[in-house]
C-alpha cells in the first residue's frame, strides 16, 4: 500500500521507519507492517514474536534490556499509544559506535518504529500516562539468555528526562549490572552476530 519512508541514525545498523499515514476526518490509516514494503526498503527479517507491555503511568523505565547468544533479538518496535523516549546503547565489541547511546521520541503521534538489531541494548521512560508499547522479535525469548545494564550507569550517562529516584521500574531493572561488569563477560562481538 504505502511506502516507508527509512533513516538511519548515527548508530550503526539502526533504522527509524515512517510508514505512510493515510488521514482525513475520521482519522487516520497506516500500515505498519508489510513485509513486502520493508524488504523493499532493505529491512529482511524474520519476526516470529509480537510482544505488548502497557505502562499505566508517565516517568515508568524499563531496560536496558537484551538477550545473549543464539536467543539475542532484533526488534521492530512502536507505540500505540502515547509517547516514550527510547534508548539503545550499542554492546557490540569492536562496532564503530561501540559503548555509545541515543535516544529517539517514539509515539502515537508520530508513527515512527525503530529497528533496533541484535547487540544492542534497549530500554525506555514512558512521557505519558497509559502508553501501549508493542515489538516484533526475530527469536524467541528465552529467560536463560535475559540480560541487562543499568539504567543508571555512569558511564554510559545516559541523559533520561527523570530523575533516577523518580522513576517507576521493577526490582530487577533497579539492580542490573554496570556497563563495566557486562564488558567483562561480553557476548557480542560486531559482524559476528
Amino acid at each position: 500500500m504505502g511506502k516507508l519512508k527509512v533513516t538511519t541514525p548515527k548508530l550503526q545498523d539502526v533504522k527509524i521507519i515512517e510508514p505512510a499515514v493515510f488521514g482525513d476526518k475520521r482519522g487516520f490509516f497506516t500500515e505498519t507492517y508489510s513485509d513486502r514494503d520493508f524488504k523493499e526498503a532493505g529491512i529482511d527479517f524474520d519476526f516470529i514474536q509480537d510482544n505488548q507491555s502497557l505502562s499505566a503511568e508517565a516517568g515508568v523505565l524499563r531496560g536496558l534490556h537484551f538477550q545473549r547468544g543464539k536467543a539475542a533479538q532484533t526488534k521492530l518496535i512502536r507505540v500505540v499509544t502515547g509517547a516514550v523516549l527510547d534508548v539503545i546503547v550499542d554492546v557490540r565489541a569492536g562496532s564503530p559506535t561501540y559503548g555509545e547511546w541515543e535516544g529517539y521520541i517514539i509515539s502515537e503521534s508520530n508513527h515512527r518504529q525503530l529497528l533496533v538489531p541484535r547487540g544492542f541494548a534497549h530500554g525506555f521512560v514512558t512521557l505519558t500516562d497509559n502508553v501501549n508499547f508493542l515489538y516484533k522479535c526475530d527469536n524467541y525469548y528465552n529467560a536463560e539468555a535475559d540480560g541487562g545494564i543499568t539504567f543508571m550507569d555512569k558511564d554510559l550517562n545516559i541523559n533520561w528526562p527523570i530523575d533516577y529516584d523518580q522513576a517507576i521500574t521493577s526490582e530487577k531493572d533497579a539492580k542490573q549490572q554496570t556497563f563495566k561488569e557486562f564488558e567483562q563477560n561480553n557476548p557480542f562481538v560486531y559482524g559476528e552476530i
